[in-house]
């Protein structure tokens, strides 16, 4: 039998345990210098997860099958598996900080399974949203053939008593609300089955742009997780297009190129999708050896973009439906061929499937928009799109990001002038908002610092604080807004501007925000200022007071909360900004 190295020698020493490893798969002992193939999954504490293993099961033994009926000169690898947090579970706790981590650590246990075990070909089966991302920019790094497939979504709960449809972030949305029996009887509803979240949130964001830049077939991305061609029809599908790649030499790098990039994030914004694509977008640009910001497109391409392109669907949290519900209208390919059919992407990019999009979407042949859950771009849900960055004297390196599509109110003329109520943690805003919310008043902005990707660190996302203030000015008739330099579930609603940087930690403008300062968002000029750091003496008293405290305390500022934990501490020290990902920085 011929080593992978041409060379036909057996390496006792070596080859004694692959040797055991293949009877235990029920696989050929005489195909133990193949080139190896594995599938991953992600597990975690969490109902997104709990699907995983089935769909890892059935792409193993899909695999295995592919293997001996077609005489593939490959091995099998045994399945191996990430780990990642409970989002939902975690939003509002200091665990929350872990959220962003874990897709570094699923990046680290890819590359440790891919590099350490010399994978040549790969299936992610993904769940929840930072652990997609990490493979996904594993798999870049990797740059041999792979396919994602996404573990699906959960189909959205109903409130027994009332018949409304609810969800996780219909949950953070009551939770200050004093009908005690509702709150129980909401959580014990809400999220039925299993699977991801099932709105527009950052999972089906995220899966929306890994399958426009052509790593996972389009039609697999909205059925639901407990959706059976889930485990009955996809496993044999991505192992085709993973034999499809191997065979053609096509590498996840030829997939995912700048015009893929621009393609995904079009489709983002036409979705009304999650902030943290702004995140993600770069961070998976990085490992695939794109500058996202120079070579995809510029902070100002990005908001001519998301003037131009319309968002098309009706979905949370912004709207009424759920994924599922866009599943049984067509999916996300009755999308994206609206989006080719109107010039807004470029079909010429390859996919994992060894067609062009644009052929992909042909073969597929998705229905025309119901005009319901999907709407037409002659007549959209929203006529721009969702996303948007300012910049400012509060964000002089732009980046900060407010999702226009959740806005419900505070807007007035393109313009909201607020003022400041400052807030040194997520945990500090959270007891104002549950003990004292009354001292809440109509125009505030609310600005929580010192929770960015170093000061946390870890960069939490606030859903549980921004669902509080969105129940607040409902139930008010008022208008809170927010900045924050932490970022956003792709569930939370409002005028909320996440990604503020450089952040608090590193002595960034945010940090030198005082309470009752008036803040100003202009749409016109995608702008975010404070009208007092305006003032140049004022903004150099400021700095220069915050730099003594910092330098007196060590040369971290006291308000910089200390932490122990390794994982933290390695974030603290090495994090990137939030325009450049966020994530564990790299040379």
């Amino acid at each position: 039998m011929s080593e992978s190295n041409g060379q036909d020698v057996w390496k006792p020493g070596q080859d004694c345990q692959a040797v055991a490893t293949a009877k235990a798969l029920g696989q050929d002992v005489d195909r133990i210098h193949g080139a190896p193939w594995g599938v991953v999954g992600t597990l975690g504490d969490s109902i997104c997860y709990v699907g995983v293993n089935d769909k890892v099961d059935a792409v193993h033994a899909a695999m295995a099958r592919r293997i001996t009926e077609r005489d593939l000169p490959v091995r099998l690898l045994a399945p191996n598996y990430s780990g990642g947090i409970s989002d939902g579970q975690r939003n509002g706790t200091p665990q929350m900080r872990y959220s962003l981590i874990g897709r570094e650590t699923t990046n680290d246990g890819l590359s440790l399974h891919f590099e350490g075990s010399d994978i040549r070909g790969l299936v992610a089966v993904v769940a929840c949203d930072k652990p997609p991302v990490g493979a996904t920019a594993a798999i870049m790094e990797r740059n041999v053939p792979a396919v994602v497939l996404s573990d699906g979504s959960i189909r959205p709960g109903k409130d027994p008593l009332t018949g409304e449809t609810i969800d996780l972030v219909s949950c953070f949305q009551v939770a200050g609300d004093p009908d005690l029996e509702k709150r129980e009887r909401w959580a014990r509803n809400a999220c039925p089955g299993h699977g991801s979240c099932g709105g527009m949130f950052t999972y089906n964001t995220m899966q929306s742009f890994i399958a426009l830049l052509g790593l996972e077939p389009l039609h697999m991305v909205s059925p639901a997780s407990e959706d059976p061609r889930r485990t009955e029809e996809f496993p044999e599908q991505v192992v085709d297009c993973l034999e499809i790649m191997t065979q053609r030499g096509i590498t996840p790098r030829d997939i995912a190129t700048p015009t893929a990039f621009r393609n995904a994030t079009i489709a983002a914004i036409a979705m009304g999708g999650s902030t943290n694509v702004v995140l993600h977008a770069p961070e998976i640009a990085r490992a695939a050896g794109i500058d996202f910001w120079n070579q995809v497109m510029s902070q100002k391409e990005f908001n001519q973009l998301s003037r131009r392109v319309p968002v098309l669907i009706n979905a949370r949290p912004f709207g009424k439906y759920s994924m599922v519900d866009i599943d049984a209208v067509g999916g996300l390919p009755v999308v994206v061929k609206e989006l080719l059919d109107a010039g807004f992407l470029d079909g010429s990019p390859m996919t994992c499937t060894g067609e062009t999009l644009a052929e992909q979407v042909a073969r597929i042949d998705p229905p025309a928009p119901d005009g319901e859950v999907v709407h037409p771009v002659s007549a959209p849900f929203k006529p721009t799109g969702g996303l948007r960055l300012l910049s400012g004297n509060v964000a002089p390196e732009g980046g900060a990001v407010l999702k226009l599509a959740g806005v419900e109110t505070g807007i007035v003329d393109n313009r909201f002038v607020g003022r400041a109520r400052v807030f040194n943690s997520e945990q500090d805003l959270l007891r104002a908002l549950i003990d004292t919310p009354d001292v809440f008043a109509d125009l505030d902005m609310v600005v929580i610092r010192y929770e960015g990707p170093r000061g946390a660190p870890g960069m939490p996302e606030m859903l549980d604080p921004t669902s509080r203030i969105t129940a607040l000015c409902r139930q008010k008739g008022i208008s809170i807004a927010l900045m924050t330099d932490a970022r956003f579930s792709g569930g939370s609603v409002g005028l909320v501007i996440g990604h503020v940087g450089p952040e608090a930690a590193l002595g960034g403008p945010i940090a030198l925000i005082e309470d009752g300062d008036t803040i100003v968002i202009d749409l016109d000029e995608d702008t975010l200022d404070c009208v007092e750091l305006g003032d140049a003496a004022t903004f150099e008293a400021r700095a220069t007071a915050w730099r003594e405290a910092a330098a007196a305390n060590g040369g971290e500022h006291p308000l910089v909360r200390p932490v122990t934990a390794r994982l933290l501490r390695r974030m603290r020290a090495d994090a990137s900004p939030a325009i450049a990902g966020g994530g564990i920085a790299t040379a």
